[in-house]
């Protein structure tokens, strides 16, 4: 059974692996939208009390599949 203190740190490890993927994420969207990520089918947008909403169910997908034959490959 993990310890307190090595639960803790590999806690504060994915925190910062999630961060640095959003930010990675984040940094490429304008690069993505180009290749027709975010407008796939299964993407939706919608308007919601004067606020735009975006769920990229399908780009997420296909993104997650690309990460994961990359990190086979490698």
């Amino acid at each position: 059974m993990l310890s307190v203190r090595a639960y803790t740190t590999a806690m504060i490890r994915w925190l910062i692996v999630v961060f640095l993927a959003l930010l990675l994420i984040n940094g490429l969207t304008p690069w993505l939208q180009r290749l027709g990520f975010g407008r796939l089918p299964g993407d939706f947008r919608f308007r919601l009390f004067g606020r735009e909403c975006f769920i990229p169910l399908t780009t997420t997908v296909l993104l997650s599949l690309l990460a994961g034959v990359i990190s086979k490959v490698i």
